[in-house]
């Protein structure tokens, strides 16, 4: 082991060389780090997170849509309600009911003779009766006071006779073989009559009254003439006498009108 002697001398020189080269260096590092520049971090800001709609422009539709419709909920409020002027409906027209004649009750069954007797086309229009039919006053005056209110009544005089199934259709299944009724009635234009009431009947209760009064729709029968002019609104009664008969083997009904 070789143990080499060094002279403090040299020994104090070397470590105040090293020394001054620390100080050196130091002072080199500290010159640099004065020298560098000085960066500082960004600062971030603390915010809440904001969120954004994925489709905005369809957001954005519908908020406008939103908007005009409040927009015109509001104008409606503003503006005055216009009352609406009520619907008139017409009154639907009352149908009238046609008045049918009551059905037959006995069946009167006539033969070819009897049919052509009774065409109405064949019969003759002036046919005698009680009464003048052309100029001058009726013959016959009932009266006064024994018409309907206290009128006057005059003789009918036949326009047209009525024929036996224009007169059975009325007669009651039960009426007596023979009888007679008589009515009261209204004359009116085209030979026709109205009104007609119940005067009398023979026998009382038999129906022939008022088979004369329902059939009375179908007569034809002649104005009064006062000094030759037709007195179309006079009175007139009627009267049918009934007579039953066989016809074809059937029963039936004959009547006289006067």
């Amino acid at each position: 082991m070789i143990i080499s002697y060094i002279p403090w001398d040299k020994l104090r020189q070397r470590a105040g060389g090293l020394a001054f080269a620390l100080v050196l260096n130091a002072i080199l590092l500290l010159a640099l780090l004065t020298m560098a520049p000085h960066i500082d971090p960004k600062k971030v800001e603390d915010r809440n997170p904001v969120s954004f709609d994925i489709e905005p422009a369809k957001q954005a539709n519908k908020e406008k849509s939103k908007a005009q419709k409040a927009e015109k909920r509001e104008r409606d409020t503003a503006a005055p309600k216009q009352k609406s002027e009520p619907v008139v409906t017409p009154p639907r027209p009352v149908e009238t009911p046609s008045v049918q004649p009551p059905s037959p009750f006995p069946f009167i069954t006539l033969d070819s003779r009897q049919m052509a007797a009774a065409d109405i086309g064949k019969m003759e229009k002036k046919t005698a009766g009680v009464g003048d039919s052309g100029t001058g006053n009726a013959k016959a005056i009932v009266g006064p006071g024994e018409g309907p209110g206290g009128v006057q009544l005059f003789e009918a005089e036949w326009y047209r006779r009525p024929t036996h199934a224009e007169l059975s259709s009325y007669l009651p299944a039960n009426a007596p073989a023979q009888g007679y009724g008589l009515v009261a009635c209204k004359t009116i234009d085209h030979y026709h009559v109205e009104n007609c009431q119940m005067i009398s009947e023979y026998p009382t209760g038999s129906g022939f009254g008022r088979a004369v009064r329902l059939a009375a729709w179908q007569f034809l029968v002649r104005p009064p003439r006062v000094d030759g002019k037709p007195q179309v609104g006079a009175w007139v009664r009627i009267r049918i006498d009934y007579t039953r008969t066989v016809i074809g083997g059937s029963a039936g009904a004959d009547d006289d009108g006067r």
